[in-house]
């Protein structure tokens, strides 16, 4: 069985099948190989994992570990100017999504409380109101107008600095910034800078609330004194990246997603009721943040291959999604799916802890979109749209559309 396909050289990143479903080569791998030895651009044999089973193991598996400074970490495309690394790289303080137990549990631990179901039910409302008053801009411009830029960027961008006490009006420069620091194949000094400049920011933001705390997440952080100054940069790097890219290209891609099946939109719009499903279907379908990495601290078997120790393993949740010995008929967006189950948000110990806040800024996002702008369509013709091939989160750079005004 193995033998059918090739080992890659570097990660397949082409999205040739289409602008939702995974390169072909990886679709291959996972159906003849899903543990599949990979060459990394530097000459390291690593991994590639695509199988759904194989990916939630792994994920639950700390041997597998998240941190970069214990081995050196191999990137499985060219980043120009990117030395060859001989040396792990060194541990970020904060940014406990590249740790293992027992510096991640203490770091996590300290956010479970602001992001609780039942804390996130009372922003639903809240966060409602923002995509119904950005939605009421956008109904104010001649069409047509980019999804991206009037709506799915606002409305997680505002969400999370109100939840952090990050300033809105300084949007554009950690947004530039953050978006600077997600190009796969930015040069290196480029991408630190752009790290440095996010770090400096958020540094002074922290500082201040220290001194003067308020009512926001990073106020509640910053008043515990077992936390750094450090450590509260990185959790607020974290935290500010994480909780407007993600979202953002969901609703982006998500509505691109929508436009190109009308069919399923169709069926949306007939019954509300199915919002709730029809996101964690998307969340399966699209896989917004697909490639994360592990790092094997001992010989391990996964879905009968030994990998050894130190070798740099590259997962995509994307391919584990759309894997048919999981899901029917995988490669089909449909919004009756029971897509629970779906990888989106990671598996284990670092399943993200903003799931919550994603899934009902998704819910009230498209519920408000499609219900009052019924005529939205595309104002190019898809192949047209400018997919984010080049970031480390996927999704469209630009989705322009149009509608009939006062229908």
């Amino acid at each position: 069985m193995s033998e059918t396909v090739s080992t890659p050289h570097g990660l397949p990143m082409t999205r040739d099948a289409g602008p939702f479903d995974p390169p072909r080569e990886i679709s291959r791998l996972r159906e003849h190989r899903p543990v599949s030895p990979m060459i990394f651009p530097d000459g390291h044999e690593g991994w590639l994992v695509t199988g759904y089973d194989a990916v939630r193991r792994l994920m639950a598996d700390t041997r597998f570990s998240s941190r970069q400074d214990i081995g050196v970490l191999h990137v499985p495309y060219e980043i120009p100017g990117m030395p060859t690394s001989t040396e792990p790289s060194p541990q970020l303080p904060g940014v406990f999504i590249a740790m293992d137990p027992p510096d991640h549990t203490r770091l996590r631990r300290k956010l479970t409380g602001a992001f609780t179901v039942k804390r996130m039910k009372v922003l639903e409302e809240h966060i409602t109101d923002i995509a119904e008053r950005q939605l009421d801009e956008l109904a104010r411009r001649t069409p047509p107008v980019d999804l991206v830029e009037a709506f799915a960027l606002p409305v997680p961008s505002l969400v999370i600095c109100e939840l952090l006490g990050v300033p809105y009006a300084d949007r554009a420069d950690f947004q530039a910034n953050s978006a600077k620091f997600m190009v796969k194949d930015q040069p290196i000094d480029e991408k630190m800078a752009a790290y440095g400049a996010l770090n400096a920011y958020l540094a002074e933001l922290v500082t201040s609330k220290r001194a003067a705390p308020g009512e926001d997440i990073l106020s509640d952080l910053a008043r515990q004194d077992d936390l750094t100054v450090d450590e509260l940069t990185g959790i607020a790097f974290l935290l500010l990246l994480a909780g407007h890219e993600t979202t953002a290209n969901m609703l982006s891609l998500g509505a691109f997603a929508l436009l190109e099946h009308p069919e399923q939109l169709a069926e949306l719009r007939a019954d509300p009721d199915l919002m709730p499903g029809a996101v964690e279907e998307l969340m399966r379908y699209l896989s917004v943040a697909d490639i994360f990495y592990r790092y094997a601290t001992e010989d391990i078997e996964l879905g009968g291959e030994t990998i050894r120790e130190g070798a740099t393993v590259v997962v995509s949740l994307l391919a584990a999604n759309r894997d048919p010995h999981r899901f029917d008929d995988p490669d089909t967006l449909d919004v009756h799916r029971k897509a629970r189950g779906h990888l989106s948000f990671g598996h284990g110990i670092h399943q993200c802890l903003g799931q919550q806040l994603a899934r009902i800024e998704m819910r009230a996002g498209f519920d408000a979109l499609l219900r009052r702008f019924p005529t939205l369509e595309l104002a190019i013709p898809a192949e047209e749209v400018k997919l984010r091939t080049d970031m480390n989160i996927y999704g469209v750079h630009e989705l322009p559309v149009t509608w009939t005004p006062g229908r």
